[in-house]
């Protein structure tokens, strides 16, 4: 097998992993009453050291800020979340976890566990390890997007959606 093939044969596996990881944790989460965006929105605010902005969280998520409103309306009317005027710009939004919210997270977290083991259950710890070396090798090569390449958490240069100016932000 030469090089391209190899390179489509991977490209492959990876999507339909992906697809299987995607659905298991859309079954996993669904006794939670939580969409996988919702879910993702709720990680992304319970991983922040300070409540975050309308904007900042449609940032870290590379949607645009719209996509955000209706994901937010939904964890607020579920009670996961809650929203306050910044003391600092009135004109802003901060997105506070309510206790709910801090409860489910834990719910999340292992739902998201369970998914991933049931994925990779057939292999050995050795064989986790290897995979974990091989993945983070990519996701470590300059222009991968990934954590060492000076990207943002979801693969953008400092943060930005595409065709998105700093100074207009």
């Amino acid at each position: 097998m030469d090089q391209e093939e190899s390179s489509a044969q991977l490209a492959d596996l990876f999507q339909r992993l992906t697809k299987r990881l995607r659905r298991a944790q859309l079954a996993r989460l669904a006794p939670l009453g939580l969409t996988p965006a919702q879910e993702r929105a709720l990680r992304v605010i319970t991983r922040s050291d300070e409540p975050l902005r309308m904007t900042e969280l449609a940032d870290r998520l590379g949607v645009v800020p719209r996509s955000v409103t209706t994901v937010i309306d939904a964890l607020e009317q579920a009670g996961l979340v809650r929203r306050a005027v910044d003391p600092a710009n009135r004109r802003a939004i901060r997105l506070h976890l309510t206790d709910a919210g801090l409860a489910v997270r834990e719910e999340m977290r292992q739902a998201r566990r369970q998914a991933s083991e049931d994925l990779l259950a057939p292999l050995s710890a050795d064989q986790r390890h290897s995979l974990i070396e091989l993945l983070s090798v990519l996701d470590d090569a300059p222009g991968s997007g990934g954590r060492k390449s000076g990207s943002s958490p979801h693969g953008r240069p400092g943060g930005l959606l595409p065709g998105r100016d700093p100074k207009s932000s």
